[in-house]
């Protein structure tokens, strides 16, 4: 066996096409070797800008002491989660029925030959430490544990199965408020943002306050949004120099980041701060809103494509943060800047400083600072191009075009969908490298964008092609027997068992954007069949639904008569 990740355009899996590990990719090729010669998988998920996938890429997989056990004792599998949302979800979710907590990446989950797994973690360290086992230590125990007890873990499967798959209710229909009223209680009323750290974003928590706000115009609703919002502009997740935000931050304050940037998080923060300034205005916010768009427009679009790439590194030259962080002596020259930025001379975080805002600062404040990081070598950049996140972005101009329809942003959402039909829809759907492979993520947002498209241009081409998507939606992922739509085509599902997605992640979860779409396109059957189900899960799994409760709403405001277009009922 070999290494064969050089045959895959993942940017991610390039990373390791020089690893002495034997990575193959998941496929049935592989999935049978394992099989044959009756050995454990060792399945690794990550991405292209994850911190901790680096770091245990140089401490574990690129240690020949470490990858001859891997390839003695596992088929080795490295997946691009953001190629595979499908494998992702099915395996952290088993992480979490194993290890009763959150998952995260690196994943490493333990398979047997028959791709059902038994064991997992997220990061190992090369030695012991923090508590956590080596991770030779663990390939080794894992090994043994297989070789003993194969055939009992073989007939896990369905145990695991029927742990796996979710419970849903026979309730018809909920009250949205006590739900609301308990995230209400989860926020942090100082800092904006939910309790605790680390601290993520959660646009759609906020994007649903934000919906109820503009039907109720109850102020409850809307200042976490204002809370919350003014914290991601003026602190350190906020990139005051270029714009634009990273993914989260380790700290409660919002100060220190974790600082890859992601495309999704970006676009969310547009969408947030578009529909907030709609309801009001503030030039600040303004100014942020278009930084963080130029940003993505010159930094984010691919040469080949002029599409939307995925995500930019947190570390460059082998240090986290290095491009975004400064030193004092680089600041200390530039006047009045300690009236804009909160400077000191020891630094806030590992003697460097993360700019946090004290003022809005001048345009040739930004300047020198830009002057200054230029001349810094740029992280690594994802270009991978994922449909559903190109869809999103179009979505997110339209909106934006509504907060300011002088500006253009309808005319590039138009430009910008032909070259996504270019790119993904000339023949068959799919997601981003593999053209035989498309979600129910694709769909949702392919869909979602062209009906706000169509509401905003009034061309009736794009509301066609939202019905034909839908339709074709319907056919390829719609689960009848549990009236929901599973993650990966029916007909194209290699994993053990069928992949459903209620909740929300990094973006709000496919099935309500589904129930908005059938709300919006006047599929009335379709709409209460799914709304229906949606409320059954929503009974159990009510902390993880958040987007379900606006969708809900929204579908139970459509068929009462109401225009939920206006604004006391927008989406």
């Amino acid at each position: 066996m070999k290494n064969i990740l050089s045959e895959d355009p993942s940017p991610y899996l390039q990373q390791h096409k020089n690893n002495p590990v034997f990575w193959q990719t998941w496929n049935e090729e592989s999935l049978n070797l394992a099989k044959i010669k009756k050995k454990p998988i060792l399945l690794s998920i990550g991405y292209s800008s994850c911190h901790w996938c680096h770091v245990m890429a140089h401490e574990s997989f690129e240690d020949q002491t470490t990858a001859d056990l891997m390839n003695k004792y596992f088929i080795n599998i490295k997946v691009d989660r953001e190629e595979r949302p499908d494998l992702d979800f099915i395996f952290q979710s088993s992480f979490q029925l194993f290890n009763q907590s959150g998952g995260g990446w690196p994943l490493t989950m333990f398979l047997d030959e028959n791709g059902v797994p038994f064991m997992g973690g997220t990061y190992f360290p090369k030695e012991e430490k923090h508590g956590l086992p080596s991770f030779k230590t663990i390939l080794q125990k894992v090994y043994e544990a297989y070789a003993d007890q194969r055939l009992k873990i073989i007939e896990q499967k369905n145990l695991i199965i029927d742990n796996l798959k979710l419970k849903k209710t026979n309730v018809i229909g909920q009250e949205p408020e006590p739900i609301l009223e308990n995230i209400l209680k989860n926020l942090d009323e100082k800092n904006g943002g939910f309790k605790g750290a680390p601290k993520f974003p959660t646009f759609y928590v906020f994007e649903t306050l934000l919906y109820f706000y503009n039907k109720t115009r109850n102020q409850k609703y809307l200042k976490p949004v204002q809370l919350l919002l003014k914290s991601l502009c003026s602190k350190g997740i906020y990139d005051h120099v270029e714009g634009g935000i990273s993914r989260y931050t380790v700290d409660e304050n919002w100060l220190i980041p974790h600082f890859e940037k992601m495309l999704y998080d970006n676009i969310q923060f547009i969408f947030l701060l578009s529909k907030f300034l709609k309801i009001q205005p503030n030039n600040y916010y303004l100014k942020k809103i278009k930084q963080t768009t130029n940003f993505l427009e010159k930094n984010f679009l691919t040469k080949d494509t002029n599409l939307l790439g995925s995500a930019f590194d947190a570390d460059s030259e082998g240090v986290e943060g290095k491009y975004y962080v400064f030193d004092y002596d680089e600041l200390k020259n530039i006047n009045d800047i300690d009236k804009f930025f909160d400077i000191k001379s020891e630094g806030n975080w590992e003697g460097k400083i993360i700019l946090e805002e004290l003022q809005e600062p001048s345009e040739e404040i930004i300047k020198e600072l830009m002057e200054i990081r230029v001349k810094r070598k740029r992280p690594f950049f994802d270009e991978k191009n994922q449909l559903d996140l190109n869809c999103l972005w179009v979505s997110s101009l339209v909106c934006l075009n509504n907060v300011l329809p002088n500006e253009g942003y309808l005319k590039t959402a138009e430009n910008f969908f032909e070259r996504i039909e270019k790119r993904f829809c000339s023949k068959n759907i799919y997601h981003s490298y593999s053209k035989n492979i498309s979600f129910i993520e694709d769909y949702a947002y392919l869909i979602q964008c062209l009906l706000d498209l169509s509401d905003a241009t009034m061309n009736p081409k794009y509301r066609l092609l939202a019905k034909n998507y839908c339709d074709e939606a319907i056919n390829k992922f719609y689960d009848t027997k549990n009236k929901i739509f599973q993650k990966n085509e029916k007909s194209k599902n290699d994993i053990f068992m069928s992949p459903i997605d209620i909740s929300d992640n990094i973006l709000p979860n496919a099935n309500p954007i589904m129930l908005i779409n059938f709300s919006r396109l006047g599929y009335t059957n379709q709409a209460k069949e799914l709304s229906i189900s949606l409320n059954g899960y929503l009974n159990i799994y009510k902390n993880f639904m958040t987007s379900s409760l606006k969708a809900l709403d929204f579908y139970k405001e459509i068929i009462s008569g109401k225009n939920c277009n206006t604004e006391g009922c927008q989406i």
